[in-house]
């Protein structure tokens, strides 16, 4: 309904308010509705309520009223805020005055009314005009921004300042926003857009400090508008001729062979004949490499028909053309085949210098390994044969000499010959000759540095031999044919009784053995001697304790020595049964085979031979408080280190506290005197080890035995009682129970502080590389092993900067040509 009503403006408080009253012009638009009416223009429809309009436009007029147009006025779109000055302002009302009287005579419709019925400080011109000094709804510009928010809650700026938004600075994250409104610039005339230049504002520059493009574009489109132009010459114009000049490496870089000969091998695609319409002209091509090449040169090709009858047939020799064009391509395909064939040959060249150097060099390696060769035959030459006379070859240390150079300066022909094979043939005759008259048992380290040359020089990493077979390690068969022999020959003259020289002997030649021929002499040579002297052995008899010719042997025999066991005890058995235990030798014999015999085996030697004789002992031991023997007593308790603590206090209970518990008994029910019984009590009690003590059926005899004191003092037993007896005897009940308990509190603080040190630490080293350890440790010295490093079998290790390896608790530190035994002390000093 806003077509039936008219507007007023009054002026409120500096804003321009739309009236909404019913005037005459709406009564005559009411009145007339079948008017003319004007169609829309295209102005109209691009710019809508901002376009101009016409004097004689008979439509409702706007808030602007119908005004005439302002030829001079500038035009623009919505204007930003820009004021005409008062002078421009009075003279476009003036216009509006004088054109408001041309009005339209369509009709009985009337003009809306005029705007010179508002203030002067708001006439604001035609609605164009007005347009530019406000924004919809009539609020102008710059004033009374934002006054609408009165009227609500103001959720806009709380929204806005949740956000981050600070009054006075510009929106966005890092307040890079404008904060003045867009500055309009004033268009000089009525050209479209960027018609005038530049219509970038000083407030634009500052906020986008852009790079203004435009004058490049302009020159880009410029030349490119020229690429479009017609000849200005016109088409009956000369046309100034284009050369096209090749070079030779252009040519050879291109690598195409023109002529009929390339087009007559191309096949029968060759010969298909192409049109070419893509271009401002029809041209034909012959072939499609005619056709992918058509771009190589500018304006190459046939000229068209059309272009040949626009010339005329001034000078057309096609004749002379075709002539030309094929020596052209002839001169181009002879170009480019000698090309090819210097290519060709350089190829050639470089191959046969490449080979040339090739060979070359596979004839000095040749020469080289001839002269190798030579050499060392010449070195061979140089070892003993069956030729020479017994004294004219050279000797051991010199043969080590040629070996190591052998090995040092031609490792190849060493290894690939098998030379080290030689090393058998060549010094076990030498080697056999110097170990003749050697006896182990006098000097056990004789020819022991030569024998460690030669394993440095003969014995190989990589094989293992673990018995003798025809892959045997030359140095591994050197021991067996020349040391072996000789170290049977004295074992099988060797007495076992006299076991010293033989232990220093294998203690000394050990780290040079291999193992498995150590095996052998161990268990082949040595083990059966000391069997047979087992056999022939009687306890009764011999004057020399088996253990000391038995017992050298376990660090080398180890558990190899468990078949001797068995006839040792079984001849120490039958030497037993006449022994009583006053005999101290038994005990003396037996002792040193504790810790050798496996714990169950030495139990039930001790209860089948010991154990018996001990329990009549004590049967016979008289227990007598007025004159005592003790002897029986102390041959039964030298035994106890023997013995088992279970075997023990199970011999104590059976044959000892029962008679002594009754000779007490018997003796307080005498009238007795309580500090004898005491003093008696006190001195068995003394001759019990703490470790028996601690036994629980030791400590419950004793101390039953003061509870019958204890109740023979309170029930009176006995007649006449001393006075303080009964609290002598309280006393010493007392005393002896906190004697107990003191050492229960002490046992289980012992038992505790040795858990809590096992928990912290290792405590003592449980073999001889944890030692080692501990000693680097305390002398700060790196120890550790090497990775992937063995010798024979055995892993290599760092102690500081010396090499070693462990064999059998024995250390052995890498020297110059072999490895030698030292002791950890000595490892120690090397090392510091």
């Amino acid at each position: 309904m806003s077509h039936l009503y008219g507007r007023r403006e009054e002026e409120e408080e500096g804003v321009e308010v739309e009236s909404f009253e019913v005037t005459d012009w709406d009564l005559a638009n009411e009145f007339n509705p079948d008017r003319r009416r004007h169609r829309q223009t295209k102005e109209q429809a691009t710019y809508g309520i901002w376009a101009d309009r016409d004097s004689d436009e008979d439509e409702r007029p706007s808030f602007g009223g119908k005004k005439s147009k302002d030829y001079t006025a500038p035009v623009n779109f919505v204007s930003g805020g820009l004021r005409k000055t008062a002078a421009e302002e009075k003279q476009h009302q003036q216009k509006g005055e004088g054109g408001s009287d041309d009005s339209d005579d369509d009709g009985p419709s009337a003009p809306p009314p005029s705007r010179s019925t508002a203030p002067k400080k708001l006439q604001m011109g035609t609605f164009r005009g007005s347009q530019s000094q406000r924004f919809a709804g009539g609020i102008q510009t710059g004033k009374g921004i934002g006054n609408w928010e009165k009227h609500t809650k103001g959720i806009g700026q709380k929204l806005l300042q949740k956000m981050g938004y600070q009054p006075g600075k510009g929106l966005g994250k890092n307040a890079q926003g404008i904060v003045n409104p867009i500055e309009a610039k004033v268009r000089k005339g009525k050209g479209a857009v960027g018609a005038y230049g530049n219509e970038r504002t000083q407030q634009s520059l500052q906020d986008f400090p852009v790079v203004d493009s435009e004058e490049e574009e302009e020159k880009e489109f410029q030349k490119e508008l020229g690429q479009w132009r017609k000849d200005p010459a016109g088409p009956g114009g000369k046309k100034k001729p284009k050369y096209s000049y090749r070079t030779v490496d252009e040519l050879k870089a291109k690598g195409k062979l023109a002529g009929r000969s390339i087009a007559a091998s191309a096949g029968e695609l060759a010969q298909v004949k192409v049109i070419d319409m893509t271009g401002r002209e029809q041209k034909v091509y012959y072939s499609y490499s005619q056709m992918s090449n058509k771009h190589s040169v500018p304006d190459e090709g046939p000229p068209s028909l059309s272009t040949q009858d626009q010339k005329g047939s001034g000078f057309a020799l096609p004749e002379l053309e075709h002539n030309l064009q094929l020596l052209i391509d002839l001169t181009e395909q002879d170009i480019l085949q000698s090309a090819r064939r210097l290519q060709h040959e350089k190829d050639v060249v470089v191959s046969l210098s490449h080979e040339s150097r090739a060979l070359q060099s596979r004839l000095n390696a040749e020469q080289d390994s001839i002269q190798r060769m030579e050499a060392v035959l010449a070195l061979v030459e140089r070892f003993p044969s069956g030729e020479m006379a017994p004294g004219e070859g050279p000797t051991l240390q010199e043969c080590a000499r040629i070996f190591e150079t052998l090995q040092t300066d031609y490792y190849e022909e060493y290894k690939s010959m098998g030379l080290a094979d030689l090393a058998v043939a060549v010094v076990q005759p030498l080697l056999k000759e110097k170990l003749r008259s050697w006896d182990p048992l006098k000097d056990s380290s004789y020819c022991l540095e030569d024998i460690g040359q030669w394993r440095a020089i003969l014995e190989s990493r990589d094989l293992h031999s673990s018995g003798p077979d025809s892959n045997m390690d030359p140095y591994h068969r050197l021991l067996w044919e020349v040391w072996i022999p000789v170290m049977r020959s004295c074992v099988s003259s060797w007495q076992p009784r006299i076991v010293g020289p033989m232990v220093d002997c294998v203690d000394v030649w050990a780290p040079l053995v291999p193992l498995w021929i150590l095996d052998h002499l161990l268990e082949q040579l040595i083990l059966p001697r000391l069997q047979r002297e087992v056999d022939s052995w009687n306890p009764l008899t011999d004057t020399v304790p088996i253990h000391s010719w038995i017992h050298p042997w376990l660090p080398l025999l180890q558990s190899r020595l468990e078949p001797l066991y068995p006839p040792i005890r079984s001849k120490l058995s039958n030497a037993l049964q006449r022994w009583h235990p006053s005999d101290a030798s038994a005990r003396l014999i037996l002792q040193p085979w504790k810790d050798v015999f496996t714990p169950g085996a030495w139990e039930a030697f001790m209860v089948r031979n010991i154990i018996p004789k001990l329990a009549l002992c004590l049967e016979e031991l008289v227990i007598n408080p007025h004159q005592q023997q003790m002897e029986p007593f102390h041959w039964v308790m030298d035994w106890e280190s023997m013995l088992s603590p279970s075997s023990l206090v199970s011999l104590l209970d059976k044959n000892f506290f029962t008679k002594w518990l009754q000779v007490l008994c018997s003796w307080l029910s005498n009238s007795p005197n309580y500090e004898e019984i005491t003093k008696w009590y006190l001195g068995w009690k003394s001759m019990f080890s703490d470790v028996l003590l601690a036994q629980p059926l030791i400590k419950e005899k004793f101390n039953e035995a003061l509870d019958i004191m204890n109740r023979a003092v309170s029930s009176g037993m006995g007649g006449y009682m001393q006075p303080g007896a009964r609290e002598n005897i309280a006393y010493l009940t007392q005393t002896e129970r906190r004697k107990d308990f003191q050492y229960e509190a002490m046992q289980e603080r012992r038992d505790a502080e040795s858990v809590a040190h096992r928990g912290i630490s290792t405590g003592v080293p449980t073999n001889f590389k944890d030692l080692i350890q501990t000693k680097a440790e305390e002398n700060n010295i790196v120890f550790m092993p090497l990775v992937a490093k063995r010798h024979e079998g055995k892993q290599l290790y760092t102690f500081g900067r010396i090499v070693i390896y462990i064999d059998r608790g024995v250390v052995f530190v890498q020297g110059e040509k072999t490895w030698v035994p030292t002791s950890l002390q000595s490892l120690i000093d090397m090392a510091k």
